[in-house]
């Protein structure tokens, strides 16, 4: 476990942690988990693009805009680990999204792979968010799931 691993589950209540398990190799899952204009296939209502750098290295920037039409908000972000083919961490540097995410993808015993992916994040608007996050923090917890059973089908 990284230090940014252990760092995650010690941090603030906006934690999240979601795994799906898929038949593919890590290297065909973190292929297509870092191929940044994939995210729309596999991430609901979610566009991405690398905004500075190669996509593929620590510093470079991304930009994720999470919404329908033109309803959302923008989640910039920096690659603060690149250890391909298991895990890409970012810091979370938006006005609404803030904190750090991580995916880690396993190498399962007898083949394929589990994807794990960690947000810890700065919960915005104060206290109402924060009394709420019980209530928000599964329903978060299913968008990602969901999201990453669609990568794993993206992954065979």
């Amino acid at each position: 476990m990284t230090s940014f691993s252990r760092h995650l589950r010690q941090t603030s209540a906006g934690h999240l942690s979601v795994a799906v398990d898929t038949d593919a190799a890590p290297e065909r899952v973190f292929a297509v988990l870092t191929d940044w204009p994939r995210h729309g296939e596999w991430m609901m209502l979610t566009r991405a693009r690398v905004a500075s750098g190669d996509g593929h290295s620590v510093g470079s920037r991304l930009a994720a805009f999470t919404g329908i039409g033109p309803v959302g908000f923008l989640d910039t972000m920096e690659i603060t680990s690149w250890h391909p083919p298991h895990e890409v961490a970012v810091r979370h540097t938006g006005r609404l999204v803030r904190g750090t995410g991580l995916f880690r993808v396993l190498p399962r015993a007898g083949g394929g792979s589990t994807i794990v992916w960690e947000e810890d994040l700065e919960l915005p608007l104060g206290p109402a968010v924060r009394l709420g996050w019980p209530v928000i923090r599964p329903l978060s917890a299913t968008f990602l799931r969901r999201s990453l059973r669609r990568l794993a089908e993206l992954t065979p």
